[in-house]
């Protein structure tokens, strides 16, 4: 081969590897949607989402079984309107459950759905009542900050 044939050949494989690279991102960062199939949309209810963002996954022992499609205010009642978008080869029973959980200690956090025992299943337009709100850290530290000060100021008689 000459000179200009390898200098190409290492062209095409610095082009293939800056392509992978932007894909493995866009894939990291929950953005790309490469053939993923769309299914029923169900809302729940939350009064604190905590740091859940739109594309974070929707999951269930584990298992991701969907995403957020999109999070907004109730100006009603001041709660977090989350719209889920499920597979639709997985059909949850209508007494299903949605927590906002947490990857780790610091982690993303995402959606986790516990079923439940109801004959009917979940259908398009359907919303979740039985919802857990976000647990956020800064409120747990505050509140042990808290007790562990009424413990000591109470403590001395």
């Amino acid at each position: 081969m000459n000179k200009k044939g390898i200098e190409v050949l290492v062209g095409g494989f610095v082009l293939l590897g800056l392509a992978g690279l932007l894909f493995l991102s866009l894939k990291a960062a929950n953005l790309a949607s490469f053939g993923e199939s769309k299914g029923y949309v169900v809302t729940a209810r939350f009064d604190n989402i905590g740091g859940l963002k739109p594309r974070a996954p929707v999951r269930s022992a584990g298992v991701t079984v969907g995403r957020v499609k999109s999070i907004g205010l109730d100006p009603k009642t001041f709660q977090g309107v989350v719209t889920l978008e499920l597979n639709p080869e997985v059909q949850f029973p209508r007494d299903s459950s949605a927590k906002i959980l947490t990857s780790g200690l610091l982690g993303d956090q995402f959606i986790g759905i516990e079923p439940g025992g109801d004959e009917k299943n979940l259908a398009a337009g359907d919303v979740i009542t039985s919802t857990q709100s976000a647990v956020i850290l800064e409120n747990l530290i505050g509140q042990f900050l808290f007790n562990k000060a009424a413990e000591g100021s109470g403590g001395g008689k």
